[in-house]
């Protein structure tokens, strides 16, 4: 069942049941009073990446509180995406819109990874969190990825299940298609590396294609940008060997 984009989405932490009535937060209040300007018994979506999406109720008990009630179930519980989107972090504001179209892109979990060339720097997790939920809540997505700890590229090797195939975008691999190593691949289960936008250090080009888990892809005859690469690298995965099949 389609989004329904007509009317507005919500993100909320609590369950949702029908009739069970839940209060807005500070931040859900300004938003939902003073941004959208929304009334007594104007109706919502709500979602918690859990319980599906419902259409709610605004009430005003008082000026400075609104509760929002569950009336009916829009669309159920979807289960979520297995693509794993491991990244290295790039300047904030391209990181941002990076995780934005990975969710978009259907990543069902995101992870930091930290290498040689990296620039960018993951301070706040709670504001990757946020920015994953804003974009399920302007697409339309019910499942919300997880978003995992920053972890260094030796430790995520050494750590990493074989059952899981990763998926690297090499800058110096020698041809321009990703489909024929892509159409390779048995796994079911994938992720995707997409390194720093200085490339990988060539100690980590080794490291990675000693990995029999490792599949390494170009990106075309052009030098793409890192942000430019995971939205083409996904888009292609999706289209050969994910869920767009």
């Amino acid at each position: 069942m389609r989004a329904n984009f007509r009317m507005q989405r919500l993100y909320v932490s609590q369950s949702l049941r029908a009739g069970v009535s839940i209060e807005a937060d500070s931040d859900q209040f300004n938003y939902l009073a003073n941004v959208l300007r929304m009334g007594d018994g104007a109706e919502i979506l709500l979602f918690n990446g859990r319980d599906g999406e419902w259409k709610a109720k605004l009430s005003f008990p008082t000026r400075k509180k609104i509760m929002l009630t569950p009336l009916e179930e829009t669309r159920p519980q979807p289960e979520k995406p297995d693509l794993h989107y491991i990244f290295a972090p790039l300047k904030t504001g391209r990181l941002d819109y990076l995780v934005q179209k990975a969710v978009e892109m259907g990543a069902g979990v995101l992870r930091p990874v930290l290498t040689q060339h990296v620039q960018g720097k993951i301070t706040n997790l709670d504001k990757l969190r946020a920015n994953v939920i804003e974009a399920a809540e302007q697409c339309g997505i019910l499942a919300v990825p997880d978003v995992e700890e920053p972890v260094r590229l030796k430790d995520l090797m050494q750590d990493w299940s074989p059952s899981r195939r990763i998926i690297y975008c090499d800058e110096g691999d020698a041809g321009q298609n990703p489909l024929p190593a892509l159409q390779q691949i048995k796994e079911k289960q994938l992720a995707l590396l997409v390194g720093p936008e200085g490339g990988f250090s060539e100690e980590e080009r080794q490291l990675l294609r000693s990995k029999a888990f490792v599949t390494p892809i170009p990106l075309g005859p052009r030098i793409l940008r890192a942000d430019t690469a995971a939205v083409a690298a996904l888009a292609v995965i999706q289209a050969s060997i994910g869920d767009w099949k």
